[in-house]
């Protein structure tokens, strides 16, 4: 299916043993794919896969911060590491940290395109059990060294991305962009990772990640400079697709 559907990617969710996800490897170079992971709470499977060529990891490496051996080593090896922190591994979940912090209930552009029973049923209460939902300490919130490990696996020439595994439409992103910056990354490196470097980890960096002659006209446009604060993210003015240009509040397209 992959000629089919344009596929650049394709996932191994914990596949067998260390021989059969090499067979996935090879199977993957001979269609051209780029094969990336399930992290699965796994240290040594983990790291047994970037040395036999995973191009992706993701979820949390489940130690931190990583070492400077293992900083280097994943920078060598060009694996991006996507931590998704907003579902992390070795504490809260970081969504729970932006539900308690952020006032949703006025956000009247999430209300809009979110039906409200689904809403309702996250920001009113956080219920449950283990690292998924509750109330926690901020002492107990990880984004911080989790976020040093990518703002050191960038300095070091590594890559990473932004994984907001569909938690909240529309704001997921933004929050994991966001919990990745809280360990000391650069709002420049942080915006790279979030286009150029993103791009690239996905095979797509021909076509989108940055504004050059010969790419798609996929972009948008902001109220507020994100260099100066990256919350600026959020205030989106326009969005345009395929050189067609979408109000940001509504998304009715414009003349």
């Amino acid at each position: 299916y992959s000629q089919y559907y344009d596929t650049k990617t394709i996932k191994q969710y914990q596949v067998g043993n260390r021989e059969q996800r090499q067979w996935v490897i090879q199977a993957a170079n001979e269609l051209g794919l780029m094969p990336t992971t399930e992290g699965g709470l796994d240290y040594k499977m983990n790291i047994t896969e970037a040395i036999d060529g995973y191009s992706g990891h993701e979820h949390t490496i489940p130690t931190f911060p990583l070492q400077a051996d293992v900083i280097r080593f994943l920078a060598e090896s060009k694996m991006v590491y996507t931590p998704t922190i907003l579902v992390a591994y070795g504490g809260p979940w970081a969504e729970n940290y932006w539900y308690e912090t952020e006032d949703l209930l006025g956000n009247e552009k999430l209300k809009r395109f979110t039906p409200w029973s689904d809403l309702e049923g996250k920001i009113f209460r956080r219920g449950g059990g283990g690292g998924q939902a509750g109330w926690f300490h901020p002492t107990q919130h990880i984004m911080k060294p989790v976020g040093e490990s990518i703002r050191d696996l960038i300095a070091a020439g590594g890559r990473a991305g932004v994984g907001s595994h569909g938690q909240l439409q529309g704001l997921g992103y933004h929050w994991e962009l966001w919990s990745m910056a809280m360990g000391g990354l650069s709002n420049h490196n942080a915006l790279r990772v979030a286009t150029q470097i993103g791009a690239d980890a996905i095979g797509l960096g021909n076509d989108v990640g940055s504004l050059e002659v010969g790419k798609l006209a996929d972009l948008v446009v902001l109220n507020g400079n994100p260099l100066e604060s990256l919350r600026n993210t959020t205030a989106i003015r326009l969005v345009v697709k395929n050189g067609r240009v979408y109000d940001g509040e509504t998304l009715a397209e414009r003349p």
